[in-house]
């Protein structure tokens, strides 16, 4: 599975390492790009999951405000609810194409 914007990969690894979660593919830290991320200081909790990090995405020289995000510390009740650790992992706003 690759997560793309503009034509830049930033993302990529085989299904079976990715998380599903409400909809969204969740990628594992090792497979985002490097410098393909930028922390954003928008705030976000999930009731259930916890406290959020935001990421800009940045492609050819242009930043995508908030266009990914992840949860560092997740509930522990989160990962029983998910069925696996997915901490750190990342997801991308629907704009990024994300496919096989």
């Amino acid at each position: 599975m690759k997560a793309v914007l503009a034509g830049t990969v930033i993302a990529e690894a085989d299904e079976s390492e990715l998380v599903r979660i409400e909809g969204n593919w969740y990628f594992p830290p090792a497979s985002v790009a490097l410098g393909a991320l930028v922390e954003s200081p928008t705030p976000y909790t999930c009731p259930w999951k916890g406290a959020a990090q935001y990421y800009s995405v940045q492609t050819e020289g242009e930043l995508h405000t908030d266009y990914a995000w992840s949860y560092p510390n997740p509930y522990p009740s989160a990962f029983e609810r998910v069925g696996t650790d997915f901490s750190g992992y990342v997801a991308f706003d629907p704009r990024v194409e994300v496919g096989p």
